[in-house]
């Protein structure tokens, strides 16, 4: 009886907490793999990674109907070493996101840890998705997280998108020191998509700054999706850099077949130039698992020491190969 009584207690407080909560959605993401590095200063390498295609993840999303067409939402998420069972981001509980915000038909304001704009316009043309041994971020330079941030995001205006996000520095006595700011506006029309994106972060003294610059483009031409990039890196010290990437994507059937070149111009004296080739294929096992592999190598010029990585992490080698399997839930 007292059993009963408990469990029905038990059931009632739940009851009480999915009345409360519109929505409340328990998700993530398990991808591990074998990566293979060649061409590093210590030598080469083979090892099991977590998070090769996407970074392993557990993350927790929910809305609350606040009435009045506005809802209340958060996000926290988690970054997992399938490999070893421990955390990514530098050990962080919820280090992938950890936002909380309010939405309506005027947009959305979130405030947390959160994506960059810039960030999410390299991959919204980069084939690989910033994964895989194509990761555009080998070569094209971009944060991908601000903390203590303050982001608006517009709602659609006929196919036209704006984010606006700000991260404090929380430096005593310079609210300058330590900062982030990033933008973009962007267009979808059906297969259209063109985006330009930005990105400046202050030095701890305030006394420089860096500055990324994207302007990317893709069409889906449905047989194909091809893409184009360009970004500028201008910055803390003597940083001066040109970017381009161009990409294709081909779906056939569960398969996918993904293409992608790269380049990045050192407009320095020294002339720290690198090219990446990149070339992968995935298969789709299922509506939540697919099977990968990629092949990227990096040409560097004079002292460039650019290295081929996958989603979770930078790489040793200027050549890399894996192959694994992701499941998503």
């Amino acid at each position: 009886m007292k059993k009963s009584l408990l469990a029905l207690a038990v059931l009632s407080t739940f009851a009480g907490i999915a009345s409360a909560q519109t929505s409340l959605t328990v998700y993530g993401l398990v991808d591990a793999g074998i990566v293979t590095e060649r061409g590093g200063p210590t030598g080469n390498v083979t090892k099991l990674t977590s998070g090769v295609e996407s970074g392993t993840r557990l993350g927790f999303r929910g809305t609350e109907d606040l009435g009045s067409g506005l809802a209340a939402k958060f996000v926290l998420e988690t970054g997992i070493a399938a490999d070893t069972g421990g955390f990514n981001q530098g050990g962080l509980a919820f280090g992938r996101q950890a936002y909380v915000g309010l939405g309506g038909n005027w947009g959305s304001v979130t405030l947390g840890r959160q994506y960059t704009p810039h960030y999410l316009a390299l991959v919204d043309v980069d084939p690989f998705g910033a994964g895989l041994a194509g990761n555009a971020a080998n070569l094209i330079p971009t944060t991908l997280r601000m903390n203590n941030t303050i982001k608006y995001t517009s709602p659609a205006y006929s196919g036209f998108l704006a984010e606006l996000a700000y991260g404090l520095g929380e430096v005593p006595g310079d609210t300058s020191a330590s900062s982030q700011i990033g933008a973009a506006i962007g267009y979808t029309n059906g297969p259209l998509l063109v985006k330009l994106a930005y990105h400046r972060i202050e030095n701890a003294a305030s006394t420089d700054h860096n500055n990324n610059t994207l302007l990317v483009g893709k069409w889906d031409f449905g047989v194909a999706a091809a893409s184009l990039g360009f970004g500028e890196t201008k910055g803390i010290g003597a940083i001066d850099n040109r970017e381009w990437i161009i990409g294709a994507s081909v779906p056939f059937g569960a398969s996918s077949f993904l293409l992608s070149y790269i380049r990045n111009d050192d407009r320095n004296a020294t002339n720290n130039d690198a090219n990446q080739w990149a070339i992968g294929y995935t298969y789709a096992m299922s509506r939540r698992t697919n099977f990968y592999t990629s092949f990227a190598r990096i040409s560097n010029d004079n002292a460039a020491g650019y290295t081929v990585g996958n989603a979770s992490e930078t790489g040793t080698g200027d050549k890399a190969f894996n192959v694994g399997i992701r499941h998503t839930f």
